[in-house]
């Protein structure tokens, strides 16, 4: 950040001393801050741009980088040499890993396998695999050749999977013959063999033998054992030069009230905004090892991924994050040197709600940073890390989505941490808070929004003619400003929190609440292993609605209620406090493990569930429906 600062301040004849300078210049000025960024991050291009926006204040609709030529492997696989690039591991102890010359070669022969079957430009490739070496490579020869690429995580049902592959029309399709989660093997065949059939335009299904012990017997049409492609392909690779928002990826929204849109990002926008968010926000060096928690459909996988493009080792891990332990995860920080650790919100606070305490257990020397997102990261969890896991390192909140396929508040090196709040506005990032009226606020709950174009902006949704979807999502609530559907407060020194949700936002009494508030309150009770909080239509009015998963063998009793009730309504105010408070067996969540409380309100509300393959537990929707309390006074 700091010879970044140093940067800007040369070329431009400025002096801009502190974040907070930089920030404003970089919203000020965007062409010249994103000019800047591309240079300073050494962009590998065969054709440099002619202008850098034509128009900041176009929503939708700003061109980046007009005339520019790239290919966004060619980015990630500009290291080739024989530092480790990628190190896996699994819940098993299994293990692999790829210097950076052994990738590209992977990746060389995936391409040259994949340009046979007749791959190029426009074409999309897909994959239902999970976190392990090939996915990576899979993605890296399908974008070499202008191919776009989008994954499902191989835990999604096949009417979810093919909900989202249906609308790609996909040529290829990469999958894996099973999966480990929670001290299990899942096989997938047959589940493959469903989504190869309904897929019509598959020429080719590649599967690899994961776990390579499992023998399976394929009647699937047009299959192709993984090995044999590769070795079908040759070593030599060319980069397919391409415009800077040319389709890279295809992201999801969750679907769980009807089918996802999928979301088109481009290579350009996608790689800018990564390096800025890696190189600038996170710090990250070529000598970094950088671990994030996640599944492949989740679009912290294709963030890490982009760590490839700065030289680190990244650390992929396949399997539940808590087996056979809770502390499994925090071992491959000492074993490997890991330097930067990604996880959720949720993740730390069930390590706290364990009673782990890492200090005198591992070493975690090389730990500098604990990054989080997913869900706001509460107060009490702040404190928990620094008390139990290391002193000395950065915690850094950070708040995007899929939607962006980036962040819009995260953290910055030369920044203190405060205890509760994102550290930072992007770089680049002109977001604020607005009311209802569309006016900025400090210090208040308002609606987080972006007042300028960003190169990360979605390029398109597929199927979705004129762009009405996109405008509808995005812009119909604030006309030519970026309305990104969080609950957000800002205070004078830059510090944000995130409240949850806007479209789950509580508005009981015309009071707007966000939910995170009382998930806040809530995780303090130690007797709680999980909570949901929703808003219900009720007598012309909204009342709150808390849904409580105990622990094992703990009983929800009317005693525990009155003192929930309390320290909400001395914490918050007496409009926080619920009506109801009911005990659940589960708690409905999204694969990229978001809770869900937009589709339980709207079962409540007896409205239709259509996409219950998109949910992680999707058995736990039915309860809500038998709840007799839910529909009496």
């Amino acid at each position: 950040m700091a010879k970044f600062l140093q940067r800007v301040n040369s070329k431009y004849n400025i002096d801009l001393k502190s974040y907070s300078d930089l920030h404003k210049w970089s919203i000020s000025n965007i062409p010249d801050f994103w000019n800047t960024l591309w240079d300073y991050t050494k962009i590998v291009h065969s054709s440099y741009p002619t202008t850098i926006v034509n128009d900041i204040n176009k929503m939708p609709g700003a061109k980046w980088f007009k005339d520019a030529k790239l290919n966004f492997s060619e980015n990630l696989l500009r290291y080739r040499d024989d530092k480790k690039a990628i190190i896996f591991r699994n819940e098993t102890s299994q293990k692999a890993e790829l210097t950076y010359n052994e990738l590209f070669l992977e990746v060389s022969k995936v391409a040259s396998a994949l340009k046979k079957s007749g791959v190029g430009p426009g074409d999309a490739i897909v994959g239902l695999l999970p976190n392990i070496p090939e996915s990576i490579v899979a993605m890296l020869a399908t974008a070499s050749l202008g191919a776009t690429w989008s994954c499902c995580s191989p835990d999604f049902g096949v009417k979810a999977v093919l909900d989202r592959f249906l609308q790609v029309k996909p040529k290829v399709i990469f999958a894996a013959n099973g999966y480990y989660y929670n001290g299990k093997l899942f096989k997938t065949i047959n589940k493959l063999q469903k989504i190869a059939q309904g897929l019509p335009s598959i020429i080719n299904t590649i599967i690899i033998d994961y776990p390579s012990s499992s023998i399976e017997k394929y009647r699937i049409q047009n299959k192709i054992n993984y090995k044999d492609y590769v070795d079908s392909g040759r070593t030599s690779l060319q980069f397919v030069q391409l415009p800077f928002d040319h389709p890279l990826y295809i992201m999801y929204s969750s679907g769980t009230t009807g089918i996802p849109k999928s979301i088109v990002h481009g290579a350009g926008g996608t790689l800018i905004q990564h390096l800025k968010e890696l190189i600038l926000h996170c710090d990250l060096k070529r000598k970094d090892t950088i671990f994030y928690f996640t599944t492949c459909g989740w679009m912290m996988w294709n963030w890490l991924i982009t760590s490839l493009s700065v030289g680190s080792t990244i650390v992929l891990y396949d399997g539940s994050p808590s087996y056979p332990s809770i502390d499994s995860l925090w071992k491959l920080v000492e074993e490997l040197g890991i330097t930067v650790f990604g996880t959720s919100a949720k993740f730390i606070d069930s390590c706290n709600k364990s009673g782990l305490s890492l200090k005198s257990k591992y070493d975690l020397s090389s730990l500098r940073s604990i990054l989080s997102t997913g869900s706001p990261l509460a107060d009490l969890n702040f404190d928990y890390v620094y008390s139990n896991i290391k002193t000395d390192l950065l915690l850094g909140s950070i708040s995007g989505g899929t939607d962006i396929i980036s962040c819009f508040a995260l953290s910055a090196p030369n920044l203190p941490v405060y205890r509760g709040e994102i550290q930072a506005k992007g770089l680049g990032m002109n977001i604020d808070s607005f009311d209802s009226n569309g006016k900025s606020i400090i210090d208040k709950k308002g609606e987080l929004v972006c007042k300028s174009a960003f190169p990360s902006m979605p390029l398109y949704f597929l199927n979705d003619k004129g762009g009405s979807k996109y405008r509808k999502t995005y812009f119909e609530k604030y006309p030519g400003v970026w309305h990104h559907g969080d609950f957000i407060s800002i205070n004078k020194r830059g510090g944000i929190r995130i409240h949850g949700r806007s479209d789950s936002t509580l508005n009981p009494g015309g009071v707007r609440i966000g939910t995170a508030e009382l998930y806040n309150i809530i995780d303090v009770f130690s007797d709680i292993e999980d909570s949901l909080v929703v808003g219900q239509n009720w007598k012309e009015d909204q009342r709150i609605i808390l849904f409580l998963k105990m622990k094992p063998q703990i009983i929800l009793t009317d005693d525990l209620i009155k003192k929930i009730k309390k320290l909400i309504k001395i914490e918050l105010s007496p409009k926080h406090v619920p009506k109801l408070v009911l005990s659940v067996p589960d708690i409905p969540y999204t694969m990229n493990g978001k809770k869900i409380e937009v589709a339980v309100k709207n079962i409540i509300e007896g409205k239709e569930i259509t996409n219950r393959d998109s949910m992680i537990n999707p058995e736990s929707i039915d309860f809500f429906l038998s709840l007799p309390e839910l529909f009496r006074d």
